[in-house]
């Protein structure tokens, strides 16, 4: 089944094209007026440039339907590129920091009033940005919006030192603002490496306690008891499970019906789609036994 979503893909190209302006801009501002904050920012821009032009790969291969070597289709692309964006945001990090501490020991005069007009553009660019891409929940794109907030705070910080260097000259703020965009990235890049690297190790989907799922499959008609229960996530968004449920012996008809109420209590109530249950009319001893009825 193709997954594609156009509206998604355009507003990912839109977001591309602002970003790819503004890290234009802030580059070739950030040499022109001596600002490592604006160069920062920069780097910053480029980043989201780069995730957001992975993201958009991934979403567009992330869309072809499953085969026979691929039977869950491209889904994990999505977190694969979630992880790069988060892992190149922490290298870049590393050389804002080397970079403002030597600005520190010695800070050089800036074109403060140039650097404000360019950061003040970079802001808006960013929140429009921004705009594109919001009210989207999945992984991939909640990361590049991530970046994106990410540059907004930091084109913001850009924007306070290059007034306080015109009103008091004071040219160290300039590597301050750096370190504190660097600060930003780390915070930024953790949140999406701690969601991507859960989805890869196969964790829970957050959101969902395993207790909660066996207790309500437990309290389906006929259910004896569930083990061997797994939760995991194909992509953000896109909970898994698989069970053993141990039943009375009964005709074809009764667990028929049996099967449909569980998919629909894991629908209905966990939005859990992608299930396998396995049933079972004595325990087959694999497992921890994490719900029986009447427990």
């Amino acid at each position: 089944m193709n997954h594609s979503n156009p509206q998604l893909e355009t507003r990912f190209l839109l977001a591309l094209g602002i970003s790819l302006l503004v890290f234009l801009a802030e580059l070739a501002g950030g040499w022109w007026t001596g600002s490592l904050a604006l160069l920062s920012d920069s780097a910053h821009v480029f980043l989201d440039v780069f995730a957001l032009g992975l993201s958009y790969i991934a979403l567009r291969v992330a869309a072809l339907p499953a085969d026979d070597r691929h039977t869950y289709g491209w889904h994990r692309l999505e977190v694969f590129a979630a992880l790069a964006n988060g892992v190149t945001l922490l290298v870049i990090t590393v050389a804002i920091f080397y970079e403002a501490w030597g600005r520190l020991q010695n800070p050089a005069p800036i074109h403060s009033a140039e650097m404000l007009v360019i950061a003040t553009v970079g802001l808006v660019a960013s929140l429009a940005t921004a705009r594109v891409l919001e009210h989207h929940d999945d992984l991939n794109t909640r990361s590049a919006f991530l970046h994106v907030i990410g540059d907004a705070l930091a084109s913001l910080g850009v924007i306070v030192g290059g007034v306080v260097m015109l009103l008091t000259g004071w040219y160290a703020i300039d590597p301050l603002i750096s370190a504190f965009i660097g600060a930003i990235i780390v915070v930024g890049s953790w949140r999406v490496l701690r969601s991507s690297l859960h989805i890869l190790f196969e964790g829970a989907p957050e959101g969902i306690a395993l207790g909660d799922v066996a207790h309500a499959m437990g309290n389906v008609a006929g259910v004896q008891d569930v083990h061997d229960l797994h939760l995991w996530s194909i992509c953000s968004g896109y909970p898994a499970l698989s069970a053993h449920v141990r039943v009375a012996d009964a005709s074809c008809d009764a667990t028929t019906a049996q099967m449909s109420a569980l998919k629909q209590t894991l629908a209905e109530r966990f939005k859990i789609q992608h299930t396998t249950i396995q049933f079972e009319m004595t325990n087959c001893g694999q497992g921890t036994v994490v719900c029986q009825n009447g427990l």
